[in-house]
Order: C-alpha cells, then structure tokens, then sequence
C-alpha cells in the first residue's frame, strides 16, 4: 500500500497503511496534549515545591471543577469535529463550511453562558466540593481567575478540532509548545518573583490559554484560505444544525458526565482531608500524564473512524480497531510498569521529602492505578469508536457506566474501608465498560449494514 498523502502535516486517513496512518495523525495529537498538560503540571509542581501542601490542595481541588466545565467545551468542539471529519471524507465542502459557521456561533454563546453561571455559582461548587475551610479562600481565588479564561479554552479547541477534522494535528502541537514555555516562564515570575501565591499560578494558566487560542485561530485564517466560510455559509440551515447538534451535546453530554464522575470523586476525597486532598492532587497530575498519550490515540482514532465512514471505508474501519488496540495495550502495559514501580520517586517530583503521609497516600493511589492502564486504554478507543461511527449515545453510555460505577462503588465502600476503596473503585468502573463496549462491537458487527452505508447518512441534508 502506499503511505498516506500528506501535504505539510495533512493527512488522508482512508488512503495507506492502517497503523502508520493512525501513528502519523496521532502523533502530534499526543506530543501536543502532553504539553498541555504542562499547564496544571507547572502549577502543581511550583505551588506544591514552594507555597506547600495547603496551596497543593487548593490547586488539586480547584483541578476537579476546571476540568468539569472545560469539558463540556471540549465534547462541543469533539462532537463538532467528528462532523466535521466525516463531511470531509465525504467531500460535502459547502456542507461542512455551514457547519464551521453554526458551530462557532453555537458554542460561543454557550461559553458565554457557562462563564456567567460559573462565576455567579462559584461559593455553591466550593461548597459541593466539601473544601476545608483552611484551604477555602485560596481554592475560591484560583478557580475565579480560571473562569475568567474558559473563553480562551473554547477558542483554542475549537480551531483545534477543525485543524485536525482536515487532517492537520501538527500546528496545535506547535501553539501548545509555544503556550507551555510561556505557562512556566510566567508560574515562575508571578508565584516566585511577584509573590501572587496560587492567583499567580492561575494568570500564569490564562494567559498562556490566551497565546494558543490567538495562534490557533490566526493559522486558520492565515492558511486555510480553502476552508474560510464564504457569505452563502452564513446561514441557519436546519438539517446541518440537527447534526452538529446531535454530535456535539451528545460528546458534550459524554465528557461532562465523565468529569461530573470526577468532580464527585473529588468531592468524597476532600471530605478525609487535606492530606488526602494533596496526595490525590499530585497522582491525579500524575496518571494524566501516563495515560495522556493513548488517551489522544483515542481521539486521533475517531478522526480515523470518522473520515472512512464518511468516505465508506468499513474494511478499514475493522482493520484499524484491531490495530488500535493492540498499540494501546502495548503502552499501556509498558506505562503500567514503569508507574507501579516508581511511585514513590514520581509522588516526591511534586511533593517535599518530608511531607511524608502525602507521599504514602499518593504511592497507594499510583499502584492500584497504574497497575490498571490497560482498562482505562481500551475504553479510550471504545469512545473514539463509537464517536466516529456516529453513535456518540453509546459513547455516552459507557460513560455513565464507568463513572457510575466508579462513584457508586466509592461512596458504598469509603465508609468502611476507607481511601483504597475509592482508589479501587476506578478501575473497577474501567472494566465493566470495557466488557460493554466489546459486546456492543460484536453487535454491531453482526448488524454491519446499519453502519456501512455512510453517504445514505447526508440524504437529510439534501
């Protein structure tokens, strides 16, 4: 077969070899979000090595409520790429112009909206989150300047999901690069030099958004002058609405419920205290990290689902499963490792040697963790399945399924046996919705015409 065209970092994903064309794509999907994480890695690590545990509190607990509203901008900019990519497999262009056009317009107002709730309701989230009154104040002043930036967060994932919708996963990774230095550079001087505490910490974040947010959106307008909307794009069309409406609240609905999970989590993590709060804070940085990489894998494969439906590509929607999985257990397994036996040394890269009952905790939180991987890789590509083929409601399910497990399970057994069972509850939640993710796929095998015919899907928009 020949390697997949490719025209600066543009790749067609229903042309060449299977794995290396999902490797290529996925590439600097995966470099790019390891650096984002940079971001909340940054902050931690300086406000845990030089503010202390109370401050690595804060920042950990405040991590559970930015990542919930985040998300719900990212599913909107998820859901709007997978349409996005399979109209472009189709090569409905006009189509997928009125879609950049509704879709921006749709998620901004929601932005708008969601900032203005959040700001408004922020005692209400502190007080759902069971935060300690000696870290109250300070978690309120760090999660009041990071929602001051969702505006930022939905820019940059929006003229992310279209680059990559088109093939192009190289320039974000370019911008987040850029935005990363800059985080650090701007940790380092507000929090050491200026003296800010966390708010400084919190700047240091925005400001960086800001940067790959400009970026992002001056690229596109820069040099995508072939995917620049037209005036006769700037119009309601009801059945593209529908659509993009359906994929995106649908992997809205998806990523909010997985981090409304979380938020929960947090919640009953914060009821046993600070310690606990700081030991999770700095594992949960932790396991973002290990598993960030397969994580991305798995968005890069709804892209490569996406686009061979839309150009009916089925042989290799098949191959490209059986491919995928077998690379996600491969790292996963290798991660696994290299987290269970280097917990200890990973927990003190965020925390000081002589907080000693943090670490302990920490390790404890990483080993039954890190020894998991595997479950939380394979439901990654479950959800990029589903996604690309359109049925992003099931994606949805084995959400609810993982994280009602996971919650039900922890706010069961915590009680009794204390942190491990809320530990142990996680990977638990894993593998139920990875047993049901493989039985929806033999399913749907057995049923494969309700999924092949993709161009019958447009009809509604003709």
């Amino acid at each position: 077969m020949s390697a997949p065209s490719a025209r600066g970092a543009r790749f067609d994903l229903t042309m060449g070899p299977v794995t290396g064309s999902m490797l290529l794509f996925a590439a600097p999907m995966i470099a790019g979000n390891l650096l984002q994480q940079l971001y909340n890695v940054a902050d931690t690590f300086i406000v845990g090595r030089f503010l202390g545990a109370d401050a690595l509190a804060a920042v950990g607990a405040s991590y559970a409520a930015m990542v919930f509203l985040t998300s719900v901008l990212l599913g909107l900019c998820m859901g709007g790429g997978v349409l996005f990519s399979m109209l472009y497999g189709a090569g409905e262009t006009d189509r997928m112009k009125q879609s950049f056009v509704l879709s921006f317009a749709f998620i901004a107002a929601l932005t708008a909206v969601i900032e203005a709730l959040a700001l408004a309701g922020l005692p209400v989230i502190l007080r759902l989150l069971q935060i300690p009154d000696e870290v109250f104040a300070m978690t309120g002043e760090y999660l009041r300047i990071i929602f001051y930036g969702l505006p930022f967060t939905f820019l940059y994932n929006y003229f992310a999901s279209l680059l990559r919708a088109v093939g192009r996963s190289a320039p974000p990774l370019v911008f987040l690069a850029v935005s990363s230095v800059l985080n650090i550079a701007l940790d380092l001087l507000f929090v050491l030099r200026f003296e800010m505490g966390v708010a400084g910490a919190a700047w240091a974040t925005i400001a960086a958004q800001g940067v790959s947010a400009l970026c992002a959106a001056s690229y596109c307008a820069a040099f995508l002058p072939q995917l620049r909307p037209q005036r006769r794009h700037m119009r309601f069309d009801a059945s593209v609405f529908r659509q993009l409406a359906q994929y995106s609240l649908l992997t809205c609905a998806q990523q909010s419920v997985m981090n409304f999970g979380i938020l929960m989590v947090q919640g009953l993590v914060n009821s046993f205290g600070v310690t606990a709060m700081a030991a999770f804070a700095a594992g949960v940085k932790i396991d973002s990290l290990a598993y960030m990489p397969v994580q991305d894998f798995g968005n890069a494969f709804a892209t490569f689902i996406a686009q061979n439906k839309g150009a009916g590509r089925h042989d290799r929607i098949r191959a490209g499963l059986k491919s995928a999985v077998a690379c996600a257990v491969v790292f996963c397994l290798v991660i696994s490792a290299i987290v269970f036996f280097c917990a200890q040394p990973l927990m003190r890269v965020f925390v000081d040697a002589s907080e000693t009952a943090v670490i302990g905790e920490g390790v404890r939180y990483l080993r039954i963790e890190g020894a998991c991987y595997c479950g939380i890789g394979c439901l990654f590509l479950f959800y990029g399945l589903y996604r690309g083929l359109g049925r992003a409601g099931f994606s949805l399910v084995l959400t609810v399924v993982s994280l009602g497990t996971r919650v039900a399970l922890a706010y069961l057994l915590a009680p009794r046996f204390g942190l491990p069972a809320v530990w142990w509850a996680i990977p638990i939640g894993w593998l139920l919705a990875d047993v049901l993710g493989a039985w929806k796929y033999r399913s749907l095998r057995g049923e494969w015409s309700d999924v092949s015919d993709i161009r019958g899907a447009y009809d509604n928009f003709n």
